[in-house]
């Protein structure tokens, strides 16, 4: 008798045969797999809008105004071109206070990362302000500058700069030593290392820094308003919080809140090619 005639033959099973049940239940994304983030943040939206709407109910138009009392008193505010005049001042103010921001404190932290003695002489004084509340400051800031777009320019940029020139300085500093050594040994003057070198090593920091200081930078431009009260969607906040007139208080704060999400994404974006162009440099 053979080996063969012994030993039991295995079983094969075709190659097109179907998959088990279970793993063909595994392999099959649930209903709340094939829902993306953009989904999720549809329904988190509406479960918010629900919640609010019930919320309301109990507590009366003018303590909780329901999201169906806001949409019209919105329309009514964009109609009657009060709420764009009201975003283009605030829009001003911002944009100018934060480009002041970046342009010195980007300078500034640039500098502190580059001369060390100079990053240790003021990095306690740049951490004691980014401590103090910079609100503190602004009635001396109003009895300098007065009530007007300086004030509000000055406000943006006092409470936007710091966290920009705090990541700045740590990414200047945590630029790569052997790539500051080569340089050196090349004969590469001080400019060249910071425009070649620092600066590029340092974007993904610089960017992050102006991510935070956006979003100081939209507060600070509200809490400027709503101090001088002149102009702006802060004026319209205290004007409609003022009067209780809350079904309109909600428009101007919407405005602000897109406002804030469209710059940080935007930002937010920025910082990830950078991030990912960082890396690439690494590995090569």
């Amino acid at each position: 008798m053979s080996t063969a005639d012994v030993l039991p033959t295995p079983a094969v099973e075709p190659a097109d045969s179907p998959l088990p049940e279970a793993a063909r239940v595994r392999q099959r994304p649930g209903v709340f797999g094939r829902i993306g983030i953009v989904g999720w943040r549809v329904i988190a939206l509406l479960i918010f809008l629900a919640v609010w709407h019930l919320a309301s109910i109990p507590a009366g138009k003018l303590l909780l105004p329901s999201p169906l009392d806001v949409v019209p008193a919105f329309i009514d505010e964009v109609r009657s071109g009060q709420l764009l005049t009201a975003t283009l001042s605030s829009l001003q103010v911002f944009v100018l206070g934060y480009a002041l921001a970046i342009v010195t404190g980007v300078a500034l932290g640039v500098l502190m990362g580059g001369m060390p003695r100079l990053g240790e002489v003021l990095e306690i004084y740049v951490n004691a302000l980014n401590a103090t509340p910079r609100v503190a400051f602004i009635p001396f800031i109003i009895l300098w500058f007065g009530l007007g777009t300086p004030a509000k320019i000055v406000v943006v940029w006092f409470q936007a700069v710091m966290p920009i020139v705090i990541n700045t300085y740590a990414g200047v500093q945590n630029t790569d030593p052997d790539l500051l050594e080569a340089a050196r040994s090349f004969g590469a003057r001080r400019g060249q290392m910071f425009r070649f070198i620092m600066i590029p090593a340092a974007l993904p920091y610089i960017v992050t820094g102006l991510r935070l200081g956006g979003a100081n930078a939209m507060v600070g431009t509200v809490i400027a308003e709503l101090y001088t009260a002149l102009s702006g969607l802060g004026y319209l906040i205290a004007q409609f919080g003022g009067t209780f007139q809350t079904a309109k208080y909600f428009g101007p704060v919407l405005v602000l809140a897109v406002m804030g999400m469209v710059i940080s994404q935007s930002l937010k974006i920025l910082e990830r090619r950078l991030a990912r162009w960082k890396s690439t440099q690494t590995q090569e």
